[in-house]
Order: structure tokens, then C-alpha cells, then sequence
């Protein structure tokens, strides 16, 4: 072991003259990590956070002296394997860029005069890549102790998040992330929870790796809408509700008022098709004209218009009913959240941007020549350039002179870039919303808002379908976690000897539906439609959310049963665990910490949530193979404190997704 100390000593050195984590490396066809940058190098991390990487720094060394290549050229091309059959590390020999020989020599090559190692096998030419086996000895010993000794840190790595890795004085980067944004009185629908579970678990990925994370939740809080809501409180309202129910009870009302505008809006709609008809044939309009002008100025759209020109006006008591809403709607949600271990820094919304800051945007647009008028509006033609012309027009100012949607995002990007001087945001939107941000991010850049537009990305998602809970097709969020919750309930009663053990049955079941739904919501890639389904996400068999809690609680079980102290646990005789599931084991615990640094650019919670599924299908299969109830006393600590590595490791796992792990 003297060699494997001073590789790691050796490692924690060089540690520094490594250059910091490329951005290009993505996933090839094979689902290993791979550089898409010949100048990309990695920043050698330190034992502690990654065990592999000592292994990494002795491979690239050895290869260095045979090819004349830089070990720091080589180290970011040797990628993790996503399949244990494979290897423990590969590379992809035409990455190197030597010229002269083919490949898939250089790699027989490579191989054949690689030097005996205490770390690795003799490595296997395979096609044009080489494999390299980690010796299990070495593995085990470096690697377990390491996990029981960073615990929750294991597998995180500040310093992806430094500014400047060779000078963290320099600080960290800053991110903001917009994800949820729901309307305030509407219903919280399927869009909004899988923005909240996606936006929640890409806040947990940054600060895994450094970042100053700002979780900011943009409220649909302002238009006309509020107009027509104030005017159903006035007809509807019930104080005692508000207070008890605030997003039911503005919803229910919401609901009322549109059965009375709705019938009016249809009238006007007819009145106008009379008036044009009768225009197309030259009769006289003047009573036409008359009555739509009378329809419309007594419409109940017509009356939240004129209230909401209040609020716009700055009218005092207008703005106050309209923050009584607001303030209890934000009351609610974050009461809500808080069950799906979200929080926020920032409650903002679209009342919050300030009209100087859209008054500027909308002269700075006219300034540069972006926008033009158009019948009375105001719009930006992007369909003038031909790399933009999919983008269409934009609208960015009725006739009426009122802003829009589109304005004030412009306006909301500009100001966080004054007050926060992030170096990325993220806007966690449904797809369907690609267009409104692809107009947006051209239309910064249009602006000169170069800064401002190159750190903005749109992380995007697909839809849920089937989504209904048992009071209908209205998609409170509450309502959804109730449901599941419900019927996570049933489920566990079906097995009573289990379900007698449990000590809180209801908040087990509270706990197992969220994790139901998150899990669901995180299987298949973001950008995929999904059918929502009570029946699959609350099974315990399958890759479902059930199972994983079912995974981490047999684990503590084990634990509590073994009664191996902590200290029992760190004198444990490693070089016992040398069975093949062992092994296999701590292969698969060694991958975790790449793991998450290549979620960090695949964006994808199906990413960690694949690892841990396959890593709890070994340690399942292995518990008839490794008993530690009943096992001779070293062996069993031995095990136990495989097994404790594998509970921190899943437990790690799943608060970065953002569940709660269940004990029992």
C-alpha cells in the first residue's frame, strides 16, 4: 500500500497544475463521458472527493512516458463506463490525436507496453479504446474509508464552482435558477410541478459542485386577470375562505366570473361577425357600431381592464387587495414546497419588474432599430434575418400602450443582471414555451445585452399526460400529493405485517407518495412526455420511487440489526470483501462522484436516478451473498461497512434529487 499512499500524496499535489474542468465533455453513443475539446483538461481532483481520480492521475502518468504526450492531455480523456463489463475506466485511443499509426494499433500498442501496476490489471485492447480494471485490494481500501469519512460530501466538489480553480479568492460563480412559477388563481398544473421537481434538483446539482445558487420563483402576479379577480372578490369573496384556502378559494371565484364574462365575450364576439358581414355588403353600420361599443363598455372584461389600469396607476387601494392575494397566494405555496424540499431566495414576479425598466428596454428598442410599430403596436420582425426567421414576430407593446409578457421578461433579464451580476440563468419552462424564450434571448442580444444574453439557457421539459386527481381535472398541487399519498396508503396496508412496523403510517405514506411523484416525474429524459399514473409510481416493484425508499430503509435495517458502532466500522478488515458482489459493489460506489459532475452537464435528473437504480439492483442481488446478521465477527464488520458506504452513498443520491430518504 505504500504505492497507493504515495499516489495519492503524489495526486493531491499535482492536484493544482491541473487546468480547470473543461465544458465540453458530453456524453458519446456509448453513455461514457467524452471530451469534444482536444484542449480540454481536467482539474485532478483530490482523494477526498473523488478516490478515482488518484487512479486517473497514476494511468495518465504511465501513458505520458509511452506516448510523449503531456499526462494532463491525457487525463481528461479517460472516461468512467457506464456498464462494470466494460471496464472501470476507457479510452478512447483516437482522442489522443497521434498521428502516424492507426488506432486500434496504437491501442495493442499502448497495452502491451503498459508497466505492471499495484493499482490497475493489464489493461484490454478493445476495438479502438482501451479498458483499464481497477485491482479490487487498492479500491476497496481507498475507496471506503473515504465515504464513510465525507459522509454527505462525498461525491461533491466545490471547486467546480470556483471562478478561478489555480485562485479561489477570486469566489464562487453565481447562478440564478427560474423553475415553478405558477399563476397566482389558477390552478398549480402539471407544467409547474415537473418546472418545481426539475428546477429543485438543478438548485441541488450547482451548490453539489460550489455554485451560489439564487432559487428564484417568477409568480405570474400581474395583468388584466387581477382586474377580473378583484371584481369577483367583490361579488364572491368570502374572507373567512380567503384566509383558510387563498389559491382554492381565488381559483373557485375566478371560476365564477368567467360564466358571467364568458356569455358577454361570445356576445361580442357574434356582434363583431354581424358588423363585418354587414360592412363586406355596404349596409349601414352606425347601430351596430353602437351596440358593440355598448356591449363592450359594460362587459365584466371591460370592468377588470379599467382595474387593472388602476393597479397600473399606482392606485392605493387597488394595489392593496391586489397584495393581499399575492402575499397569502405565497403563504400557501411555500408550505407546499417545503413538503417537496424546495425553498426559495426569491419570491419575484411579473409585478415586480419596474416600469422604468421596461420604459428603457422599450426605448432602448427603438433606439437600436429592433423594433418597429405595426397597426398601432409595437413588434420586433425577426423574420428580416434569415438565421432568425423562425422566430417570427414578437409583440412586445399592445396598442393601448400596456406591456406585455414578452417586455417584462426583457425588462426582469436586465435587472438581475444589475443586482445580481450572475454568471449563468436558468429558466426551468416547459417546451412549449421554446419560441417565447428563443425570441427573448435574441431580442437581449439585439439590444447589445450581449452580457446579459450568452449567460442566459433555457433547460426545457416535455408534458404529463393523464393527469387528474379524484376531484376532477382541476390540478391543485396539494390535491395531487393527497391523492398519491391516498393511495401510497393502500398500498402499504396490503403487506399488514410490514405496515404494523411502521411507526407514522400516514407521513410514511405522505413521505413514499412525493417520492412516487418526483421519481415518476425524473425517469425518462426531461424533454419526453409522460403518462401520469397513480398505479405504476406507487408500486414497489419496478424503478419506482417506492423502491429506492424500499432500497435506503433495508439498509438502515441492516444497520440497526448488525449493531456495528461507527469505530467498529473504520478498524474493519477491508481486504475480507472478496467475493465478486463485493467488488462489483464498491466498482459501482467509486463511479459516484463522476456521476454527478456528469449531471452537471447533462442537466438530467435520469442521470443520478439511472446510477442509483442499478446500484440498488446490485446491492439486492447481494444480500444472500454477503450476510452480515450471523457472519464471523470480522467479516461482518467488513461487510457492514460496505453495506454503510452504499446507504451514504444512495442517501446522497437521493437529497440531491431532492427526496426525503425513509428510515424504516
Amino acid at each position: 500500500m505504500d504505492k497507493l499512499k504515495s499516489l495519492q500524496l503524489e495526486t493531491k499535489d499535482e492536484a493544482l497544475s491541473y487546468p480547470a474542468v473543461s465544458n465540453s465533455l458530453s456524453a458519446d453513443a456509448s453513455g461514457s463521458l467524452a471530451t469534444t475539446d482536444s484542449n480540454a483538461n481536467v482539474q485532478a481532483s483530490f482523494t477526498a472527493i473523488n478516490p478515482v481520480d488518484v487512479y486517473r492521475a497514476h494511468i495518465s502518468k504511465e501513458l505520458a512516458s509511452l506516448t510523449g504526450l503531456k499526462a494532463t492531455e491525457i487525463y481528461p480523456r479517460l472516461q468512467w463506463t457506464q456498464t462494470l463489463d466494460k471496464g472501470d475506466l476507457v479510452l478512447p485511443v483516437p482522442a489522443l490525436r497521434i498521428k502516424g499509426k492507426k488506432p486500434n494499433e496504437l491501442a495493442a500498442e499502448l497495452v502491451e507496453k503498459f508497466p505492471d501496476s499495484d493499482l490497475v490489471e493489464k489493461p484490454v485492447v478493445a476495438g479502438t479504446s482501451i479498458q483499464f480494471w481497477f485491482k479490487p485490494a487498492p479500491l476497496t481500501k481507498l475507496l471506503i474509508p473515504s465515504i464513510l469519512k465525507e459522509k454527505a460530501g462525498y461525491g461533491t466538489d466545490a471547486r467546480l464552482g470556483l471562478r478561478d480553480p489555480t485562485d479561489p479568492s477570486k469566489g464562487n460563480k453565481r447562478i440564478i435558477i427560474e423553475f415553478s412559477s405558477p399563476n397566482i388563481a389558477k390552478p398549480f398544473h402539471a407544467g409547474h410541478l415537473r418546472s418545481t421537481i426539475i428546477g429543485g434538483f438543478l438548485a441541488n446539482v450547482y451548490e453539489a459542485a460550489g455554485w451560489e445558487v439564487i432559487r428564484m420563483n417568477y409568480l405570474g402576479d400581474w395583468g388584466r386577470q387581477f382586474g377580473l379577480l378583484a371584481n369577483a372578490f367583490a361579488m364572491y369573496g368570502s374572507e373567512e375562505k380567503l384566509k383558510t384556502d387563498p389559491i382554492g378559494h381565488l381559483y373557485d371565484i375566478y371560476v365564477e366570473i368567467n360564466k358571467v364574462s364568458k356569455p358577454e365575450e361570445d356576445g361580442i364576439a357574434e356582434k363583431k361577425k354581424e358588423l363585418q358581414e354587414a360592412k363586406a355588403t355596404g349596409k349601414d353600420t352606425s347601430d351596430l357600431e353602437s351596440q358593440l361599443k355598448d356591449l363592450e363598455s359594460k362587459s365584466t372584461n371591460e370592468k377588470a381592464r379599467k382595474y387593472f389600469k388602476r393597479m397600473e396607476d399606482g392606485d392605493k387601494e387597488a394595489l392593496a387587495l391586489w397584495e393581499r392575494f399575492r402575499d397569502l397566494s405565497i403563504d400557501k405555496y411555500k408550505k407546499t414546497y417545503a413538503r417537496l424540499n424546495i425553498r426559495y431566495d426569491y419570491y419575484s414576479g411579473e409585478s415586480q419588474v419596474k416600469p422604468e425598466s421596461m420604459e428603457e428596454a422599450a426605448e432602448q428598442l427603438e433606439k437600436t432599430g429592433v423594433s418597429q410599430k405595426s397597426e398601432g403596436a409595437v413588434i420586433v420582425d425577426l423574420t428580416k434575418d434569415p438565421k432568425t426567421k423562425k422566430l417570427g414576430k414578437a409583440l412586445v407593446k399592445k396598442r393601448d400602450g400596456s406591456t406585455l409578457y414578452l417586455t417584462r421578461d426583457i425588462g426582469a433579464a436586465v435587472e438581475r443582471w444589475r443586482k445580481f451580476q450572475f454568471d449563468q440563468m436558468i429558466y426551468v419552462v416547459a417546451s412549449q414555451q421554446d419560441l417565447h424564450l428563443a425570441q427573448l434571448f435574441k431580442i437581449l442580444e439585439l439590444m447589445g445585452h450581449d452580457d446579459v444574453q450568452k449567460r442566459c439557457q433555457h433547460v426545457n421539459f416535455g408534458m404529463v399526460l393523464g393527469m387528474s386527481t379524484r376531484r376532477g381535472t382541476v390540478k391543485f398541487l396539494d390535491d395531487i400529493l393527497k391523492d398519491v399519498g391516498e393511495k401510497m396508503h393502500e398500498v402499504m396496508q396490503r403487506n399488514q405485517a410490514k405496515y404494523e412496523q411502521v411507526e407514522d403510517p400516514a407521513q410514511t405514506a405522505d413521505t413514499l407518495g412525493i417520492t412516487a411523484v418526483m421519481v415518476q416525474d425524473m425517469t425518462g429524459k426531461r424533454i419526453n412526455n409522460y403518462e401520469f399514473s397513480l398505479e405504476r409510481m406507487t408500486s414497489f416493484e419496478g424503478d419506482t420511487g417506492p423502491y429506492l425508499q424500499y432500497a435506503h430503509a433495508r439498509l438502515c435495517s441492516i444497520t440497526r440489526k448488525a449493531g456495528v458502532s461507527p469505530e467498529e466500522l473504520a478498524s474493519a478488515d477491508l481486504s475480507l470483501l472478496a467475493e465478486e458482489k463485493a467488488i462489483d459493489l464498491v466498482r459501482a460506489l467509486s463511479q459516484w462522484p463522476d456521476v454527478v459532475q456528469n449531471t452537471l452537464k447533462t442537466l438530467e435528473p435520469v442521470t443520478v436516478l439511472s446510477y442509483l437504480f442499478k446500484m440498488t439492483h446490485m446491492l439486492s442481488s447481494s444480500y444472500d451473498k454477503l450476510k452480515v446478521v450471523g457472519s464471523e465477527p470480522e467479516l461482518k464488520k467488513a461487510r457492514m461497512a460496505l453495506y454503510e458506504a452504499a446507504r451514504q452513498v444512495l442517501n446522497n443520491g437521493m437529497k440531491l434529487l431532492g427526496l426525503n430518504p425513509v428510515q424504516r
